[in-house]
């Protein structure tokens, strides 16, 4: 049974979804710790995916100036290739669908082709963010 959990900062649960971070990003990527974990914990919507009662997934979202940002979107390697990911997906994007703002998002190189077959079109060149090559992928209504 998959199942996704909102959970913000001062949730029991957001320690799950920093367990998933760390594994996904600063273990497996190698990203620094300090440049995964920012000032904008407090304020975004933390997303917990799991299967089977086994937490599996973690995202995040929330606003900025250009609209509303999605991050932090992470599949513990082993559960990668089974539809996770895209499930973690359309959760917060149902929860953002009705607004008026850009929904938005910077997707790691590899997988721009998973976000276009959830409607997101990339704007503008490559770039690095935390050393890993991102282009910004921004949601188009279908």
């Amino acid at each position: 049974m998959l199942e996704v959990y909102k959970v913000n900062f001062f949730d029991s649960l957001f320690s799950d979804v920093r367990a998933i971070r760390q594994n996904v990003f600063i273990e497996e990527q190698g990203v620094d710790s300090s440049k995964e974990q920012d000032k904008f914990e407090e304020e975004a919507v933390h997303y917990l995916l799991r299967y089977n009662n086994n937490n599996v997934g973690a995202a995040r979202r929330r606003a900025t100036d250009n609209g509303i940002k999605l991050e932090r979107f992470a599949i513990l390697r082993e559960y990668r290739g089974r539809g996770m990911g895209k499930k973690l997906v359309e959760e917060v994007l149902k929860d953002v669908e009705d607004s008026k703002e850009q929904i938005y998002l910077h997707a790691q190189i590899q997988v721009v082709d998973f976000y276009a077959n959830s409607n997101f079109v990339k704007e503008g060149e490559l770039f690095k963010e935390s050393g890993i090559s991102h282009y910004k992928m921004t949601f188009k209504v279908p």
